[in-house]
């Protein structure tokens, strides 16, 4: 019995394989596979661009024998078919649109490749053809010892933001990944948000994407990993996506977009969603400038990763509901000198600025403009998570606030531009505020600049 995960790497698009199909009568027809998708052991899924003989032959006799190459040990294998259904919307459709994407660039073909349904099939019987075949070449990486590592220092994080270096900084030591980074999903206003990264020349936290956007977006929507093989211009994120994009600036006259700090031009592509108990709680995206560098064994390592990050996501923030202490809201330290600093704050979509250079906005924006609040107002300088999450003026959404998440983008926003306040953990579900100079706070009206 050959097992139909076998099969996983024949579908990459390596070696095309061959579909062999029947009209009614009985005439046969042959024709090269542009993309297949391993689905289960039981079905796999090809994709359908054209109404071609194929097509037609399909819909009146549902039976397909499909012929692969292994692309690393030439094994040849006949696997039988039964067409089941066609799927023009959904997880499998958009996991192989955005693969056919990648194909479709590499190949020079974006114009003609464009994915009109996913045909799923049933697996019936699985053939190796007898010849010459070549040992499997062992893996740079073992995707499973490597996986065990990570998931070994995950739990010794003590917060979210420990928890987040951990991952990344195990992507790079044990799986040798070098370029990767966490998104954060804001379900109020359907984007993400990036909170950590490695491998950039900036890091860029605060950056978004909109849910549906790219293979971090759908990845998001579809509650899939989307992994592409092949540079796509369409899934294509970096600095020619940032430099096309309509400034969103209050008045049309500032620049609020924090540039996404992915490869220009990748050559593979891997997005992984971090489940939460309702939707993801983000995206754990890695990437590589070679093409094919993401194995299918290194999937199914990310994809068990994400979830243990999702699972400790979920515990530290119950811990931190158990565990956390308010704080006296005034200390009476001594305040801060200097030459002042020119805080704004634009209420449309809670932006900050600190003197004429953008800091961040939403929900992130809206957190420190309170905390600057309170500081003017008492010369307050410690805060709990608690209190925080049940302020009214913070407008928290009501489900999936992931507070933890925006006070780490905030902190490290904070302390990439070595601004003159910073975020400092004092405790579990605590910290402080540091404000290193006078503020001038300006709140400022509607249509402002």
């Amino acid at each position: 019995m050959i097992p139909t995960r076998a099969l996983r790497d024949c579908l990459d698009g390596a070696i095309p394989g061959v579909v062999s199909t029947w009209s009614a009568d009985g005439t046969p027809n042959v024709a090269y596979m542009s993309q297949g998708q391993y689905v289960d052991r039981q079905h796999l899924a090809l994709s359908y661009q054209f109404f071609n003989r194929t097509r037609q032959n399909i819909l009146a006799n549902p039976r397909v024998t499909l012929g692969l190459i292994h692309p690393q040990t030439a094994q040849q294998y006949r696997v039988h078919l039964t067409y089941q259904r066609t799927e023009t919307e959904g997880p499998l459709f958009e996991s192989m649109k955005a693969k056919l994407a990648g194909i479709a660039s590499h190949t020079g073909m974006s114009g003609v490749f464009r994915l009109l349904g996913a045909d799923l099939y049933r697996i019936d019987r699985v053939e190796a053809v007898p010849g010459t075949t070549l040992p499997l070449p062992a893996p740079a990486v073992d995707p499973l010892s490597a996986l065990r590592a990570c998931m070994e220092r995950l739990p010794l994080s003590h917060d979210t933001e420990s928890l987040l270096d951990a991952l990344l900084d195990g992507l790079v030591e044990h799986f040798d990944i070098r370029h990767t980074l966490v998104m954060m999903l804001d379900p109020a206003r359907e984007r993400l948000y990036t909170v950590a990264s490695r491998g950039y020349e900036t890091s860029g936290v605060g950056s978004e994407l909109q849910v549906g956007e790219g293979v971090i977006g759908v990845a998001a929507r579809e509650r899939v990993p989307i992994r592409i093989s092949h540079m796509t211009s369409e899934y294509a994120y970096g600095l020619a996506m940032r430099e096309g994009a309509q400034r969103q600036g209050l008045g049309g006259l500032v620049d609020t977009e924090i540039p996404f700090p992915g490869l220009a031009a990748p050559g593979s592509q891997l997005a992984v969603p971090i489940p939460g108990p309702r939707e993801p709680l983000g995206v754990l995206f890695v990437e590589s400038p070679t093409d094919m560098r993401f194995s299918h064994a290194e999937e199914d390592a990310l994809v068990a990763l994400a979830a243990q990050v999702g699972a400790l996501f979920r515990l530290f923030l119950a811990e931190l509901e158990l565990g956390e202490e308010a704080v006296a809201p005034a200390e009476g330290e001594p305040g801060p000198s200097g030459p002042p600093m020119r805080v704004r704050h634009y209420a449309a979509n809670d932006s900050v600025f600190l003197g004429d250079d953008y800091l961040i906005k939403g929900v992130a924006g809206n957190i420190l403009w309170t905390l600057l609040q309170d500081h003017q107002a008492s010369g307050r300088t410690q805060f709990s998570n608690r209190e925080l999450r049940a302020d009214p003026r913070v407008r928290l959404p009501d489900q999936s606030d992931n507070l933890e998440a925006r006070l780490v983008l905030l902190h490290r926003r904070l302390a990439e531009r070595q601004a003159c306040v910073q975020l400092e953990k004092t405790g579990r579900g605590r910290f402080r505020l540091r404000v290193d100079c006078p503020l001038e706070m300006e709140d400022m009206a509607p249509g402002s600049v």
